[in-house]
C-alpha cells in the first residue's frame, strides 16, 4: 500500500464542507479513478494528498508518515514524490518547453541555481527525456503558448515526471480537450502507470474513459464515498449506482453523462 487516506475531512472558511470523512487505500501501481460532479470534492481530495490545500481533520498516510501533519522540510521532501498534473495545464506561457519541465526539479535543486538562471547538463538531457517520453522533445524551445492544448498538457505531465515521482495526481487532466486528445494524454499516464509503476489517481468525468483506463473507481457525492469498484464493477455500473454518484436527474448516453461537467 503505498497510500492511506483515513477520514479525511475539509471544511473552508466559508463553511463550505468539501470532504467529509473520506477513507480509502491506494495499492502501488494501481491506476485510481476519482468521479463525482463539479463540487462532489474531487479536486480538494488530490490537493489535499500533496497539501495544495490543508485538511480540516484526518490522516493522510504516504512512506509510513502522516503528511496531513507535515511541515517544513519533511512536506517538501514528501511533495517531491507526488507530482501534480492540472486542468488548466499551469504552465508559464512566455517561458519555453524545456523551462517549465525543468522547472518540476526545482524542489531537488541548489537555490542558488535559480538566482543565477544556471542549469546543470545533467537536468537539461533530464528533461528532454522527459519531453521525449510524452513525445515532443522538437518543441523543447517554442513557447509554451505556441502549443495547442493537448501539447501543453503534455508538458505538463514531463514537468511532472521531473520529480521521479511515486504518485501523480491528475485533476481533470482531459476536461478541456476533444475525445482523441483525451485518450492521447490519458494514454501516456497509462503508460507511465504500467511501464514505470508509477501509481495514478486522476479524477475523470465520462465513464467511458474511466472504464478504459480505470483499475479502480471511487465515486465522491457531496464530499463523501458513495460509490468502489474495480474496472469490472465499473463497466458493468448499474443505473443504480449511476444515479448515487451523479443525481437522480443525471441520464446516461452510452458510456457517459449527460448535461453536466465535473
Amino acid at each position: 500500500m503505498i497510500l492511506n487516506i483515513k477520514n479525511l475531512t475539509k471544511i473552508y472558511d466559508t463553511g463550505t464542507k468539501a470532504l467529509t470523512d473520506v477513507s480509502f487505500d491506494v495499492t502501488e501501481g494501481e491506476f485510481l479513478v476519482i468521479i463525482g460532479l463539479s463540487g462532489s470534492g474531487k479536486s480538494t481530495l488530490l490537493r489535499c494528498i500533496n497539501r495544495l490545500i490543508d485538511p480540516t481533520s484526518g490522516e493522510i498516510w504516504f512512506n509510513g508518515k502522516d503528511i496531513a501533519k507535515a511541515k517544513g522540510r519533511q512536506l517538501r521532501e514528501t511533495r517531491r514524490q507526488i507530482g501534480m498534473v492540472f486542468q488548466q495545464f499551469n504552465l508559464v506561457k512566455r517561458s519555453s518547453v524545456l523551462t517549465n519541465v525543468i522547472s518540476g526539479r526545482l524542489g531537488y535543486m541548489n537555490p542558488m541555481w535559480s538566482l543565477t538562471n544556471y542549469t546543470p547538463r545533467s537536468i537539461r538531457q533530464d528533461a528532454m527525456r522527459a519531453l521525449e517520453k510524452v513525445g515532443i522533445p522538437d518543441k523543447a524551445y517554442n513557447r509554451a503558448d505556441e502549443l495547442s492544448g493537448g501539447q501543453q498538457q503534455r508538458v505538463g505531465i514531463a514537468r511532472a515526471l521531473m520529480q521521479n515521482p511515486r504518485i501523480i495526481l491528475a485533476d481533470e487532466p482531459v476536461a478541456s480537450l476533444d475525445p482523441v486528445l483525451a485518450h492521447s494524454i490519458l494514454g501516456y499516464l497509462e503508460k507511465l502507470n504500467k511501464e514505470q509503476g508509477v501509481t495514478i489517481i486522476c479524477s475523470l468525468h465520462y465513464l467511458d474513459l474511466v472504464q478504459r483506463y480505470a483499475t479502480r473507481v471511487i465515486g465522491l457525492r457531496d464530499g463523501k464515498i458513495v460509490y468502489e469498484g474495480d474496472n469490472t464493477s465499473i463497466r458493468k455500473m448499474t443505473d443504480t449506482q449511476f444515479k448515487e454518484v451523479y443525481g437522480e436527474e443525471a441520464q446516461r448516453m452510452g458510456s457517459g453523462l449527460l448535461g453536466e461537467s465535473a
